[in-house]
């Protein structure tokens, strides 16, 4: 499969730097939040789709580390790239860049898994899943 890719430009808000003006630690979450619901919306995968099937998708790992500052007023990019897998999970991996150079600032990964509405973990993906990921495969071969 062709990778799938989303970006999306950050507006960084005062409210999520210090007193350095530096983007703090917490932001980032929601950063990599924000890219997963652009990339979502570009390949059709998003958390309505799952609450449509009746499925959850939390996180259970989140790593990001830090290579430069974000600082207050900057405009970066974070792009998020889709890792497929066999097992029933949802792997993305994350870069942000500064617009500006495009040096890479920060770099990230995550992890979901899928649970049933009984909040049961699946061992195996749920059937609209394989039949998204066969309609990817298709469109992106």
């Amino acid at each position: 499969m062709k990778e799938l890719r989303a970006s999306k430009l950050l507006d960084i808000r005062f409210s999520e730097v210090d007193s350095m003006g530096v983007v703090w630690h917490g932001s980032y979450p929601l950063y990599f939040e924000d890219a997963r619901e652009e990339w979502g919306r570009k390949y059709g995968f998003g958390y309505l789709d799952m609450f449509e099937h009746d499925f959850y998708a939390p996180l259970v790992d989140l790593q990001f580390h830090y290579k430069r500052p974000i600082i207050y007023e900057m405009r970066p990019r974070i792009d998020i790239i889709y890792r497929p897998t066999e097992a029933a999970k949802i792997v993305y991996d994350y870069e942000i860049y500064d617009t500006n150079d495009e040096s890479l600032l920060t770099t990230g990964h995550s992890v979901q898994v899928f649970m049933d509405k009984q909040y049961q973990l699946l061992w195996e993906n749920p059937p609209f899943f394989e039949e998204w990921k066969k309609r990817m495969n298709e469109l992106f071969a």
